[in-house]
């Protein structure tokens, strides 16, 4: 798609991090923009300040894990704007250690909001997007934890897996059926956000989350610190829709770890705890 302005986008996650910068992006290259958060003041303020800055939006508060609330967001998207040419299932969540602590509530939370967010995304607008039989595009978040398997984190790369799959299969049945919708996964390794502290739109009824441990708390702040900054992340993201490109790597430093994981699954070896880490070589 390389006609963006008056176009209109839909980003989730869109108060704060990556959401919020693919929103700013997108309202820059000229298209009017339907922003979705949980966090109501935070989008509420990502919502004003955009409108301040000239852009035409629309907030909707929605908790992705819910499918009604992924449909409402679509039907109030349609009603103002008749159209959605670029979706992004971008809200995400993120919680760490050993895979057999962690709880059924935490399993609830995590893939309800980074697989079923984007399951109920891709639901409630391809058929619409369908229907218009205009050119579109659907940009689904995962990580490059999607393409990797670092110890410590075993839920999240579950659910960044799965949005991967979940993408590559959406991209073959749109190109099967015909369609005039492309797909990107996005993959970025570590992003300067406040994903670390995803906890604080955590649903009291699934409980609180338990505490990283130290040592790998210290590790991961320190590396989402010095992560790249979203708005950098949003204009691959534009860039990717601009080209039509499927795979949104970010973070060449990582490259060489997904080549490992593809070399133990073709070469049928055990995988290394030390070859895939939180860690690129280069750093």
């Amino acid at each position: 798609m390389r006609e963006l302005a008056g176009k209109v986008a839909v980003v989730t996650g869109a108060a704060s991090g990556i959401g919020r910068a693919l929103a700013e992006t997108f309202a820059g290259a000229g298209m009017k923009v339907v922003l979705a958060d949980v966090e109501a003041a935070a989008l509420d303020v990502a919502a004003r300040e955009l409108g301040a800055a000239g852009a035409d939006v629309l907030a909707v508060p929605t908790d992705v894990s819910s499918a009604d609330a992924v449909e409402a967001l679509a039907a109030r998207t349609y009603d103002r704007f008749g159209a959605a040419h670029v979706v992004c299932n971008n809200a995400g969540v993120a919680l760490a250690g050993p895979l057999w602590e962690c709880t059924i509530d935490d399993w609830r939370w995590l893939l309800g909001v980074n697989l079923w967010g984007v399951i109920h995304g891709v639901r409630s607008f391809v058929p619409r997007m369908l229907a218009a039989a205009t050119p579109g595009h659907v940009v689904n978040t995962a990580s490059i934890a999607g393409l990797t398997s670092a110890p410590g984190i075993g839920a999240y790369n579950a659910s960044k897996h799965a949005v991967v799959a979940l993408s590559e299969t959406l991209a073959k049945d749109l190109a099967l059926a015909g369609a005039p919708i492309k797909v990107s996964v996005l993959c970025p390794g570590f992003v300067n956000t406040r994903i670390l502290d995803s906890a604080r739109n955590r649903p009291a009824s699934l409980g609180a989350e338990r505490p990283r441990p130290a040592e790998m708390e210290s590790v991961m702040r320190s590396l989402v610190a010095a992560g790249m900054p979203p708005r950098e992340v949003a204009r691959h993201v534009l860039r990717a829709v601009e080209d039509e490109r499927f795979y949104v790597l970010t973070h060449p430093d990582f490259t060489a770890q997904v080549k490992e994981r593809c070399r133990d699954i073709v070469e049928g070896r055990t995988p290394s705890a030390e070859a895939i880490t939180l860690v690129p070589p280069s750093s």
